[in-house]
């Protein structure tokens, strides 16, 4: 650069120079510097800079010496008027004057100079301010700047890299896996993962807003006074914004500045400067060290910031840099190519010229004008603290524009200095401002330090600490100005004063001297308490709730079912706008900024606790509660704060009720009892019958008494089963199973009985269970092997073991077994191949509700679950127990041909898995699982049915294993050997149809591969038969039995025959017998006859004593009311069917309305789209051909004489038969080549024979043949495909059908489509994801959205489904809003939570009143909740609005028939009332 370097400022540098000094030197310096090359720095020889790189300037020799004259004798005159002043005036210190005239040769223009505030019109844009986060929201950041103002940026104005991934998220290709990597680091970040409150961030004003302009901000409806002052300025944080001006040789060393990750690479990350051809690098191993995140373990794309430079490249293109978050406080500016190099949060040196009431100003890196006001200087007298010629760090703030020469406004406060957050003590280890200050905090006394005539109060808190009054919140009255010397706010006076709110950046609280706000008692919505007694006044009341106003801004919503204890008819005579009423808090929601009260007389009333968090809740307290749901079993009350509990029927009332609605009313006011506590699912159990005051306990406290104690007792009752034992010494009655002390004594249970006496005292009894609302607990005789393990007083993971002997009771089945409650807290699972020794006398899956004893295998502590078994010989392992059923744990046990038992787990399209073990499953094919061919398999088995088969392979690797059923695996291995050398003329065989074609059958040796042609001749001993009818009444896969009539060698040729005459009686005789023999070993193996119910019906007795060993009978009312919601949630645990629903058009014409009428075996639509067959009658026949081939000649009579008859019939039956082979599909697509319903039937048809590859063939065939017009035809037969794919293809296959069915059809059909599939076969991660790309694929479709939600909600993920509707509102254009809104509602109606429906409900019915589509909708809605309070109040509403008579005719109707439905006859007269009252109003409308 032409110009000489400049002179840095240092803290150890002597007094400063005079300016024209300097100006001689650099001038010198530049001459003599002139004829050298200057450095190629293209940013100063394009623009003209102000102010040059080390002072020189861009004037000519003579201009500065012209300059320079005319400052000397301004200087000169300013002396002489000063000397001529001072003569008239009392003589001043001399120091003092030369200090004077020093300052003003240091700056002649200093009189120019104003100290002045930032405000809201001196904000402009392109303004570059430094900011502190106040709070993060979801799409915008809260930012204070200084001299008391708030500022917002918009989430696209945080980097562009990070809107550029905002913009082009709906259309973003699909990521392969290996860019899996790559595509999760580019994925959105959330703004509370880049920023925290109290961070400093460098901004640039982007845009300015008028007060009560239009919102544009993105930051919705506002929730506070910081929100809406933060409208007005909208900022950007983006690097190329904020960073503009900067040139490439200011980054040098040190040099802070923001950045935003650009992209990753292999060794760190690419960051994008906002300087030209300039790129950052900072490297992984540099930001692991970057101090306050050092959680997040990795930057993604589009994240910002504040990065030092530490050095720059030899080729001057990269920057490495650091992230550090002490550097930016610590690292001062040197120096700077040009005045636009000086970016906000630069900590700079610089030199005070002059001291002034309201501030400094200073002179920042040598040649710079700064200012710094009253609010960012210690605290004290200015003229004590700084002096003229004083060096200071300072912190710019923001560049004064448009000004001339430029001018930055600076911080001097320790906590911008530091970049901390202002604390309440001058210490760094004080607590905050706003921990120290809570907004409503009262402060007796402050004192008033500085006037602002015209703005406001700067008072003093603590010794540390001031606060800013606006002259607006200094009294209730109108203030128009302020004086300093006199009223009642003038310096030295002080008040009472109240926090409202904070100025962080400025370090100061933000305050009131009003006395309205002073009195008011709540100041905001966090200082009101749950349960807090109010007084409050009426401000409205609507047709959905009463809304209160608490105190000043703080507003509370009492709803219809608090406004008294009964339910109101008429509540507008009971509330007036203005009235008073009296309250209780009900519930606080400190972030929506919600309160809701409750105006029931008995809850205001009351003196009971208050219930309002789990921890407040305790066994034994008596409270009040609200009825909000009453079911069968039980009712569900409500405390405050949401807070929920259950009260089970038999605790509801003290005698028996018959209907607990009748009893009980939703709203109701209720005394209860809290009775059970689960701290960890957060159940609360409560009685109301234990809450009446005339209740007496006759529940003796169990307290004493726990799972697994070791206790005594004296029997003092024996019964059929059971014996009662009064424990010792707590007192406490228990029970103990007959069978279980007779198995400890080793005696049968009537010897026990005829030994057993009352008063007798038994010892070493385990506590198994305990009941605390009727004090009884379950008792077993401790095992003699376990004494050692069964003396801890509590089960824990910690100290349980394998092989200690644990007792629980059994909750429910789930597919890994029997769910046993061993304590609150712990649960076990008992596999089914657990539960015994021998499956078919045991109990592998124990009733619900009993009680049984087992032996821990392992200990999972994460989930908090034991492994347990009930085998005998695992309880009793010195005992020699016969096994019969072996335990399976690993597949190097089983070997090819081994036997063994198991339980169905499930059954698939393609067979049974069977569980052989707690982790071994079992694969058993269709094929494997008859010696027959069965068609309708599915109907002989059962989920858990017991089933015995032979291991056909063990694939340890895989970890598969292989099961057969079926009985003949030697004979099938020396079928499959069998050759044409093994066959002779004469030989009668068993075998298949392969194959039918027009000249004969192809039939296959059963159990071989090979196979022959009958010739039609040979299949009937009539020469003058219709061999072609007789060719029509075979199917493929027909049994048949054939002669062998030549066997060709040379050309491997088999000729077979039919004929009757060639068989004999016995043949089809010795078949039969086989056939019996053949069935004695099948029973051996398949499905195990269910052995114990045959024994039930032999020896009821006995199996009942049986089960008492494993089963203890508790006393009426003992069961814990847990069992029964445990059934209801079990409920949900059904199986689910594969359902592939498939829209289809039925086919035109009589063939496709024929065929409809006809049960189909190949497609049953009305089900849903399966490929297998539903209907057992249509069933391929198994039997023997003797049907078909005996009384030949009578069957070729009467072909003769009703040839022409039959010939019609087969004509007119063609459209009415049931397609059975190749040729009738062929036929009727003949007739209906467009119907796709005919061609996946034929696609159906292939797949039940496993001709997965004709299946396809067809398909495309179809799509070939159906008329390109037909599109739904053509669609249908894609979805098909995909189907077929998705259940028998691969993963190739089925991409690459998609994308052709894509090509070819509506996309967002197929996408949806597709979807749909994963979704009904259980694929739920891949419906997720294809959810997810289509609808950013489609984000302009209201249907992808929803259905993307629909799926959530179906797999209970309901907060996944809500962050849709924000996020599809992004994307639908404005006319889908309502709709899309309206389908989520519906959504949360049918799967989600009725209420938080009915709230977006009321909020569309509020912002479009004459929608009446959205009338009926929520009308349909709420009445299948079934609440008819709720439909009247929503009809009442709706016909005030006004509508057309049609209209309002129809919505009566509605009403009256849900009242029919619903209500009463009350209900039905009042509609009829009301419907009279309308058209009588309606019409005197109309006269008048």
């Amino acid at each position: 650069m032409a110009a000489g370097k400049k002179r840095v400022l240092d803290e150890t540098s002597g007094s400063p120079k005079a300016k024209k000094t300097k100006i001689e030197k650099t001038t010198k310096k530049a001459k003599e510097e002139a004829p050298k090359p200057a450095p190629i720095h293209s940013t100063l020889v394009a623009e003209d800079i102000d102010f040059p790189r080390g002072g020189g300037t861009s004037l000519t020799p003579l201009e500065v010496k012209t300059l320079r004259a005319e400052a000397a004798k301004e200087a000169d005159s300013e002396l002489f008027a000063e000397s001529a002043k001072e003569a008239t005036t009392k003589r001043r210190r001399k120091s003092e004057a030369g200090a004077k005239s020093k300052t003003t040769d240091k700056d002649g223009k200093k009189s120019a100079i104003r100290i002045e505030h930032l405000n809201y019109k001196r904000v402009a844009v392109g303004m570059k301010i430094l900011g502190q986060v106040v709070s993060v929201e979801p799409l915008a950041l809260i930012v204070s700047l200084p001299n008391q103002l708030f500022a917002h940026v918009p989430i696209t104005q945080i980097s562009s890299q990070l809107t550029h991934i905002l913009e082009n998220e709906d259309d973003a290709e699909e990521h392969s896996d290996e860019e899996e990597e790559e595509a999760s680091a580019s994925r959105v970040p959330d703004l509370f993962e880049i920023f925290q409150p109290g961070q400093y961030v460098r901004a640039v004003v982007s845009a300015v807003h008028q007060p009560g302009s239009t919102d544009a901000t993105g930051l919705g409806r506002a929730r506070d006074e910081v929100q809406k002052a933060s409208r007005r300025v909208e900022m950007s944080l983006v690097p190329e914004k904020v960073n503009e001006g900067v040139a490439k040789a200011d980054l040098l060393a040190g040099f802070a500045l923001s950045a935003s990750v650009k992209s990753i690479e292999d060794h760190g990350y690419i960051l994008d400067l906002g300087i030209p051809e300039v790129s950052g690098f900072l490297s992984f191993k540099a930001a692991a060290q970057k101090g306050p995140s050092k959680a997040e373990k990795k930057f993604h794309v589009g994240r910002l910031l504040d990065v030092i430079v530490t050095k720059l490249s030899g080729n001057g293109r990269t920057c490495n840099v650091l992230v550090d978050s002490h550097a930016p406080k610590t690292a001062p500016l040197t120096e700077v190519t040009s005045v636009k190099s000086v970016i906000p949060g630069a900590l700079v040196q610089s030199l005070v010229t002059a001291v002034q009431p309201d501030g400094l100003i200073l002179q920042v890196l040598g040649f710079f004008d700064g200012t710094v006001d009253q609010f960012h200087l210690r605290s004290g007298d200015v003229e004590d603290n700084y002096k003229i010629g004083q060096k200071v760090k300072a912190r710019v703030l923001y560049d004064i524009s448009p000004s001339t020469p430029p001018r930055f406004a600076l911080s001097l406060a320790d906590h911008v200095v530091k970049y901390s957050t202002k604390s309440a003590a001058s210490d760094s280890a004080a607590t905050d401002l706003r921990e120290a200050y809570p907004v409503g905090t009262i402060l007796d006394a402050v004192k008033v330090i500085r006037i602002e005539s015209e703005r406001g109060l700067t008072v003093e808190v603590g010794s540390e600490v001031a606060g800013f009054v606006h002259i607006s919140q200094v009294s209730d009255e109108h203030v128009p100005t302020l004086s300093t010397t006199s009223g009642a706010w003038k310096v030295g006076t002080v008040h009472r004063a109240r926090v409202t709110g904070y100025f962080p950046l400025d370090g100061l609280l933000q305050l009131s001297l009003k006395p309205s706000i002073l009195a008011q008692k709540f100041l905001q919505v966090a200082d009101v308490h749950v349960g807090e007694l109010v007084k409050g006044t009426v401000k409205k009341l609507t047709d959905t709730a009463l809304f209160v106003s608490i105190s000043g801004n703080v507003d509370g919503v009492i709803w219809p079912n608090h406004y008294a204890d009964i339910v109101l008819k008429h509540p507008q005579k009971r509330f007036k706008p203005g009235g008073g009423i009296k309250c209780r808090v009900l519930v606080v929601d400190s972030e929506r900024k919600r309160i809701a009260l409750t105006a029931k007389k008995t809850l205001v009333e009351s003196t009971l606790p208050i219930v309002s968090q789990l921890s407040d809740v305790q066994v034994g307290v008596v409270t009040h509660a609200v009825i909000f749901k009453i079911s069968e079993k039980s009712l569900q009350v409500e405390f405050y704060n949401n807070l929920k509990a259950s009260v089970p029927a038999r605790e509801a009332s003290e005698t028996t009720l018959s209907s607990l609605s009748a009893a009980f009313a939703i709203g109701k006011p209720v005394q209860v009892r809290i009775i059970a506590v689960d701290s960890e699912t957060g159940r609360i159990t409560a009685s109301i019958r234990q809450a009446a005051s005339n209740f007496k306990s006759a529940v003796t406290d169990i307290s004493g008494v726990d799972i697994g104690d070791i206790v005594e007792g004296v029997v003092s009752d024996i019964r059929k089963d059971k014996a009662v034992v009064t424990l010792q010494p707590t007192q406490v009655t228990a029970l103990l199973s007959l069978n279980n002390l007779a198995n400890r004594r080793e005696v049968s249970v009537s010897q026990l009985r005829s030994a057993l006496k009352v008063g007798e005292k038994l010892q070493d009894l385990v506590v198994t269970s305990r009941n605390p609302e009727k004090g009884f607990v379950l008792v077993a005789s401790k095992p003699k092997e376990k004494e050692a393990m069964l003396q801890k007083n509590h089960l824990s993971l910690d100290t349980v073991q394998a092989g200690q002997l644990v007792g629980g009771r059994v909750l429910r089945h789930n597919r890994y077994g029997a769910l046993i409650k061993l304590t609150n807290s712990i649960t076990g699972v008992l596999h089914p191949t657990d539960a015994a020794d021998d499956y078919e006398s045991g109990k592998p899956f124990p009733g619900v509700d009993s009680v049984l004893k087992a032996v821990v295998l392992s200990v999972d502590k994460e989930r908090r679950q034991l492994m347990l078994s009930t085998r005998m010989s695992r309880l009793f392992p010195s005992q020699d127990k016969p096994v019969v059923d072996r335990e399976i744990t690993s597949l190097s046990q089983l070997k090819v041909g081994d036997k063994v038992r198991g339980f169905i787990k499930s059954i698939a399209e393609h067979g049974l898995f069977v569980t052989l073990g707690r982790d071994i499953d079992a694969r058993v094919q269709i094929k494997e699982l008859f010696d027959d061919f069965v068609k309708d398999w599915k109907s002989r088995f059962t989920v858990n049915q017991l089933v015995n088969g032979r291991i056909l392979s063990v694939n340890a690797e895989k970890k598969q294993l292989e099961l057969s059923f079926r009985s003949g695996d030697l004979k099938r291995d020396s079928h499959s050997q069998l050759g044409l050398s093994d066959l002779s003329e004469g030989q009668k065989i068993d075998g298949r149809v392969k194959k039918v074609e027009d000249y004969g059958l192809f039939i296959e040796i059963e159990g071989s591969k090979l196979s022959g042609l009958c010739h039609k001749s040979e299949l009937s001993d009539n020469k003058d038969g219709d061999v072609t009818l007789a060719l029509r009444s075979f199917r493929v896969g027909d049994k048949v039995k054939a002669v062998i009539l030549s066997v060709d060698l040379e050309k491997r040729r088999v000729s077979f025959g039919l004929k009757p005459s060639y068989f004999e009686e016995k043949d089809f005789e010795q078949e039969e017998s086989e056939a019996e023999d053949e069935d004695e070993p099948a029973a051996a193996l398949g499905v195990v006859e269910d052995a114990e119910m045959s024994d039930n019906d032999n020896d009821d007795e006995e199996d009942e004593n049986e089960g008492e060993d494993e089963e203890v009978a508790e006393p009426e009312g003992l069961v814990d009311e847990q069992s029964a919601d445990d059934e209801d949630e079990d409920g949900g645990d059904a199986a689910m069917d594969v359902d592939l629903t498939l829209d289809l058009q039925r086919p035109s014409g009589s063939s496709a309305g024929a065929s409809s009428s006809v049960p189909s075996a190949a497609l049953n639509l009305a089900d849903g789209f399966q490929w297998t067959a539903p209907n057992p009658e249509d069933d391929v026949e198994m039997e023997s051909d003797d049907d078909s081939d005996s009384d030949n000649d009578q069957e070729g009579k009467k072909k003769k004489r009703k040839r022409k008859e039959i010939e019609q019939d087969l004509t007119a039956d063609m459209h009415t038969k049931v397609p059975e082979s190749n040729a009738d599909f062929e036929r009727l697509l003949l007739g209906s080549p467009n119907s796709s319903y005919l061609w996946i039937q034929y696609m159906s048809f292939q797949l039940q024979i496993s001709e997965i590859d004709k299946a396809r063939e067809i398909a495309k065939r179809a799509l070939k043949t159906i008329n390109f017009r037909e599109e739904q035809e053509k669609l249908n037969v894609w979805i098909a495909l995909l189907n077929l794919e998705n259940i028998y293809g691969t993963d190739e296959s089925l991409e690459a059908a998609f994308k052709d069915a894509a090509r070819h059809n509506d996309s967002k059909t197929v996408h949806l489509r597709m979807a749909e599939i994963f979704e009904q076969s259980d694929k739920s991660e891949k419906a997720e994801e294809q959810f997810k790309k289509t609808a950013k694929k489609f984000s302009q479709s209201s249907k992808a959205w929803t259905l993307y939600a629909e799926h959530y909600f179906k797999r209970g993920m309901v907060e996944e489904a809500r962050k849709l509707l924000p996020r599809s509102l992004q994307s639908l254009e404005k006319r889908k809003h309502l709709k899309t809104i309206c389908k989520f509602a519906q959504l949360e109606y049918k799967l989600g939570d009725p209420e938080r429906g009915k709230t977006i409900f009321e909020g569309i019915v509020d912002s479009h009143p004459k929608r009446w589509d959205m009338w009926s909708i929520y009308l349909d809605m709420e009445a299948v909740q079934g609440d008819i309070m709720s439909l009247r109040n929503l009809f009442n509403r709706l016909l005030t609005l006004k509508m057309t008579s049609h209209k309002a005719k129809s919505f009566f109707k509605k009403w009256l028939e849900l009242e029919r439905r619903l209500g009463d006859e009350e209900g039905q007269a009042a509609v009829k009332a009301k419907a009279i009252e309308w058209t009588q109003r309606a019409a005197g409308d109309v006269q008048s």
